[in-house]
């Protein structure tokens, strides 16, 4: 567990243990008699291996074990003599060293172990495997032809009232957007560390988002109790999705320590993080959409063709925001699934949503032009009140308001609206914007929590941080909700012997957790009234919560003010040292009734050069509708950050594939193009800040998916604006432009 305290309401609870090295991340906790693994990839993509000649690794200095499928410990969740990639305990996922079959470039075939680091990558570069190779599938241009389509009931066509209605529109679009495979390249790199204690008994220091699940994930695997695997995640270093499932390597890491019986730390290379933990999946999707010429909307269809591994059908929600986001009554979506020699992708920042609005948000931009109506209008003409794919009323909505927030700041009136009008000396100006829309949930969630008789509060509950704040803004609500400074209250997490706290992903951690903190100061309020009703301070012994204020660090009568008690004063009298309470926090039964989104909208105004095709940002704007702001600065932050992803997935990220031998060759910072300082320019912020009052008691919706959602569908917009030319595919590169 980590204690870090507040200095500055404005500030993160551990912005200082951050940045001065105090906060420890995966590979950096200190523990006594480690060893060190490092995973040997295949260099085939598709086969089977023959052979594995391990005895040059065995015999080099400091090594100590060298783990194949050979003569791994037999996980006792894994599907033995069935097919090796069946998953954990009959689920999905890699089965790592179960069997000689290669499903992708990469993939883990051994295990070393060494007293040091270095001896063990020495010792990796030793192994030599024989294989029997098959011709594989990574080409992405193949889908549909010599690679097939998944079946399945799923991926059945989705037809709400005419099929195809776009067809009769007095205005129509067709055409066709691409997203590449992208790579999550989170600053830390994936990394675990396992100890047993003994046969039964587990610990792991483990990067994940969330602490809950992969104790779940490893007990599952090992066929041990929950709760003798202990999971410990308190800092995690950037996840963006991928830290969401426990991957094959920390299974490894387990199995490894198992065998040496010593406690194992296994670090991913940056190469291997492009192989080993999942990326968002290439997809090509094809919009047709019509309107009458007033600019209402007849039909939308949207069709994907997204990738998955040969091992694993991983699927998202590309199509979805074409059945939600406008009011629309005909919309067909259609969804594939093509299996190459891939590892499995996963949820990357926005997932699916992400994608599909990319195509969606600019296919309303170029339907725009066709019926010369303001892109911003005609989003507003096809307005949905309702939601338009459940037929029910929203628990809250004022995309409107983040609209008008937005327009007004980028002075999206004063541009001229034609194509490569308007210029500034050589560059070229364009103007572009997109929404971008994200389920907004709430799940379960426990919490437990601590007055002590010194006037401080510990909150407790078992969830990581992978950068939003998560500590922040749970301390400022228990601080709120109980009348304390910040600096009084303690948040403790990523510990998963805490009370069970949700995984860090699908932007509900603060709807979620922050339920759960309210819920159990709730519980500690009326614990301090049933106190109060005996002991005479107010002599009311009917007291209810609501009739006194919780203040400056104690309860003050509402009817008379003069009558305060601290909470120091109220323990003692009590002869109390400290007051504990737990409290379960469930989704709102009210909520069956109602649909809740998140939304985004993104304004951007770009140069483009008109000789080179060089892009830069000259203004940004982010608004959002996200509920209530619970914590204003890591808030703007998680904007921010959403929008620098934005400028990744909008002009250079790509995992390029040789096809001759599916393996990436652009798997390192150097040829993997992402965002620095230079390519972002000042960002403004602004948040409607309106209460949700349905979706949970603080008021709060999701921020994380839709800070990025929709963005580069805005910058491609804005670089038709600038020069009148249509990029489709990303990255926007100087090559489509020139």
């Amino acid at each position: 567990m980590e204690k870090f305290f507040f200095e500055d309401d404005n500030n993160r609870v551990t912005g200082k243990a951050v940045v001065t090295g105090k906060a420890k991340y995966a590979a950096e906790h200190e523990v006594e008699g480690v060893v060190y693994g490092v995973l040997v990839g295949s260099t085939i993509a598709k086969g089977s291996i023959i052979a594995i000649d391990t005895k040059a690794a065995t015999k080099a200095p400091g090594v100590m074990k060298v783990i194949t499928h050979e003569n791994s410990y037999k996980v006792p969740g894994y599907d033995y003599g069935g097919n090796p990639a069946k998953g954990l305990t009959g689920g999905k996922g890699l089965q790592v060293f179960n069997g000689n079959t290669i499903y992708f470039a990469g993939q883990p075939i051994a295990l070393v172990i060494a007293d040091s680091y270095e001896r063990a990558v020495y010792a990796a570069s030793l192994i030599k495997a024989q294989y029997n190779q098959d011709v594989h599938a990574t080409d992405f241009a193949e889908m549909g032809k010599s690679v097939i389509a998944v079946e399945g009931q799923r991926y059945k066509d989705n037809i709400r009232g005419e099929a195809d209605a776009y067809k009769n529109a007095a205005v129509k679009l067709e055409a066709e957007y691409i997203v590449p495979n992208e790579v999550h390249n989170p600053m830390e790199l994936h990394a675990v560390i396992a100890k047993w204690g003994a046969d039964d008994k587990l610990t792991v220091w483990e990067k994940t988002q969330g602490v809950k699940s992969a104790q779940r994930s490893i007990a599952a695997a090992f066929k041990l109790k929950e709760d003798d695997v202990q999971v410990f995640a308190p800092f995690v270093g950037g996840g963006f999705g991928s830290a969401l499932r426990t991957w094959p390597h920390s299974i490894a890491a387990v199995i490894g320590a198992k065998m040496v019986k010593k406690p194992l730390k296994l670090v991913l290379t940056r190469e291997q993080m492009f192989q080993l933990v999942g990326y968002r999946p290439y997809t090509k999707q094809r919009i047709g959409i019509g309107a009458d010429k007033d600019g209402k909307f007849i039909g939308i269809t949207h069709e994907a063709d997204g990738v998955t591994s040969m091992y694993e059908e991983f699927t998202e929600g590309t199509v979805n925001v074409s059945k939600i986001l406008y009011q629309c009554q005909n919309v067909t979506t259609r969804y594939k699934l093509y299996p190459l020699n891939l590892s499995t992708p996963t949820w990357m920042r926005g997932p699916g949503e992400a994608t599909g609005c990319f195509a969606l948000e600019c296919a309303i931009d170029e339907l725009s032009y066709l019926l010369n109506i303001d892109p911003l209008e005609l989003r507003l003409k096809n307005y949905a009140e309702t939601d338009p794919e459940r037929n029910r009323p929203y628990s809250s909505k004022f995309l409107k308001e983040a609209y008008q927030l937005g327009a007004d700041k980028i002075g999206w009136k004063d541009r001229d609206p034609r194509p490569a009008s308007m210029k500034q000396g050589e560059w070229q100006v364009g103007y572009g914007m997109s929404t971008g829309l994200f389920n907004a949930g709430r799940g379960n969630a426990k919490a437990s929590a601590k007055l002590y008789a010194d006037g401080t509060l510990i909150v407790q509950t078992a969830v990581s941080d992978s950068g939003p704040g998560t500590q922040t803004s749970m301390t400022m609500i228990a601080a709120d909700m109980m009348g304390l400074p910040v600096n009084k209250v303690t948040f403790e997490y990523g510990d998963s012997s805490l009370p069970p706290g949700p995984t860090q992903g699908g932007s509900t951690t603060t709807s979620t957790l922050g339920s759960a903190v309210y819920g159990v100061c709730f519980a500690l309020q009326n614990k301090i009234i049933d106190i109060l009703k005996t002991d005479g301070t107010f002599n009311k012994t009917d007291l209810k919560v609501e009739d006194v204020s919780f203040t400056d660090g104690g309860v003050l009568l509402k009817s008379d003010p003069a009558k305060k008690r601290t909470y120091s004063d109220i323990l003692s009298k009590a002869k109390l040292n400290q007051l504990e309470v737990s409290d379960d926090s469930k989704a709102s039964e009210q909520m069956r009734n109602y649909s809740a989104y998140s939304y985004s909208v993104h304004f951007v105004k770009v140069l483009v050069h008109s000789k080179t095709g060089v892009i830069k940002f000259d203004k940004i704007v982010a608004t959002a509708d996200a509920g209530k702001i619970i914590s204003p600065k890591t808030a703007r932050s998680q904007m921010i950050g959403g929008v620098v992803g934005g400028i990744g997935m909008a002009l250079m990220e790509e995992a390029v594939i040789d096809n001759r031998f599916g393996k990436y060759i652009n798997n390192n910072f150097a040829d993997y193009h992402v965002p620095v300082q230079a390519d972002v320019p000042e960002i403004e912020v602004a948040f409607v800040n309106k209460p949700d009052p349905i979706l949970n008691p603080i008021g709060a919706k999701g921020m994380g998916e839709i800070a990025l959602i929709g963005f580069a569908a805005a910058v491609s917009n804005a670089v038709y604006h600038a020069t009148g030319k249509r990029v489709r595919d990303l990255p926007i590169t100087l090559d489509k432009i020139m």
